[in-house]
């Protein structure tokens, strides 16, 4: 019986020591596992410098003409001559258009006959007025009928003039739009007529920097129809009120544009100053990586590993980014000048991962960019 027990407690031993000993190696497994660092991440990073940038905002405004009208007919009437060609310059009271006045015309010889009688009969009727043969009341009627005819002569004349449509100011005409012998109601369009030079810009800034702005201040402008082209100009005009809905205030600029490369309506971008000048520190847009608890870059430093040896990894350190220019964005704090960062590959890092620096291509790095068109 006893031998029997001591067989039992031997087995039972063996058994309990096979599964300490598998368990044993999986614990050293476990922690093999723990210890393995993967392989280095292939980035290209830049020493961080400090510059000056100037304090400016950027937006899309749209040009507008200074004067700018569409000529309408003032009278209906019949089109009996054209002077003009689309598309050409048009100088302040040019005739661009004449109306039919053949009847108005008719009635002003008609109505001048009438003003010479009436003229002859007052200057009969003052004569006799003076010598007393008639009363004054007669002179006073004479006198008045003479002034009335005159008056009618006049509305006449100022109709026919009125039916003789002028340019309003020097501008550029647009596509004509009547044909000879087409009626015109009052009011129908004729050409387009623009001013181009000067011009204006609109644009909507921020209530935050309405502050630095003033009237009087220099504009830059710039156009992807006009590549290679700037035009300068300053601010005329403030509005005295914030856009309720954007919190944005609209700005009025006016440019000089001699060759009239700038046309109503067209779409540029504006750049405008709204303080003193900022010192900033400029990285690739790709180095930095956006995300809703906020934005941060890679720094490249020596990193302790969990065997006690350093090894080249990177530290994650949240920045303030305020504003762009070309391919640079501005960080204003968060990193210190000659810090090694990050400036592309950042997508695939995590904080403390291994990286090997490899600066052979580079990211863009341009203050202006000019890209080739395909």
């Amino acid at each position: 019986m006893a031998k029997r027990m001591f067989l039992m407690l031997v087995v039972a031993a063996i058994f309990i020591g096979s599964i300490g000993y598998f368990k044993a190696r999986q614990l050293q497994a476990a922690t093999r596992s723990q210890s393995f660092q993967p392989p280095a991440a292939a980035v290209t990073t830049i020493v961080a410098r400090q510059e000056t940038w100037p304090s400016t905002v950027n937006v899309v405004g749209t040009v507008a003409a200074i004067h700018g009208v569409t000529v309408s007919a003032d009278l209906p009437g019949i089109v009996a001559e054209i002077n003009f060609d689309s598309g050409r310059p048009a100088e302040q009271g040019q005739v661009l258009v004449t109306l039919d006045t053949r009847q108005e015309r008719a009635q002003l010889a008609a109505m001048e006959a009438q003003r010479d009688l009436s003229k002859v009969n007052y200057t009969r009727m003052r004569q006799l007025a003076d010598e007393g043969v008639i009363s004054r009341m007669d002179y006073d009627k004479a006198m008045a009928e003479q002034k009335q005819m005159e008056a009618n002569v006049q509305e006449i004349r100022a109709t026919i003039e009125r039916k003789t449509i002028r340019a309003p100011f020097s501008g550029v005409l647009g596509i004509r739009q009547v044909n000879l012998g087409q009626y015109l109601a009052a009011g129908d369009p004729i050409v387009p007529l623009q001013s181009l030079n000067p011009v204006y810009v609109n644009f909507s800034v921020p209530q935050q920097v309405l502050g630095h702005l003033r009237v009087g201040d220099d504009v830059r402008l710039t156009a992807d129809e006009l590549p290679g082209r700037s035009f300068r100009g300053r601010v005329t005009a403030i509005d005295s009120v914030v856009d309720q809905a954007t919190r944005n205030v609209q700005v009025q600029a006016t440019l000089a544009n001699p060759e009239g490369k700038l046309r109503p309506g067209m779409f540029v971008q504006i750049e405008t100053g709204v303080g003193a000048d900022r010192s900033v520190i400029p990285l690739p847009a790709s180095a930095i990586s956006y995300a809703p608890f906020g934005d941060s870059v890679f720094i490249v430093t020596e990193v302790d590993g969990p065997d006690g040896k350093s090894y080249r990894g990177v530290r994650q350190q949240f920045v303030k980014v305020e504003g762009s220019r070309g391919d640079q964005v501005a960080v204003e704090s968060g990193i210190k000048p000659g810090d090694e960062v990050v400036t592309s590959g950042v997508f695939k890092l995590r904080n403390g991962a291994a990286v090997a620096v490899n600066n052979e291509i580079l990211p863009g790095d341009n203050p202006a960019p000019r890209p080739e068109d395909n």
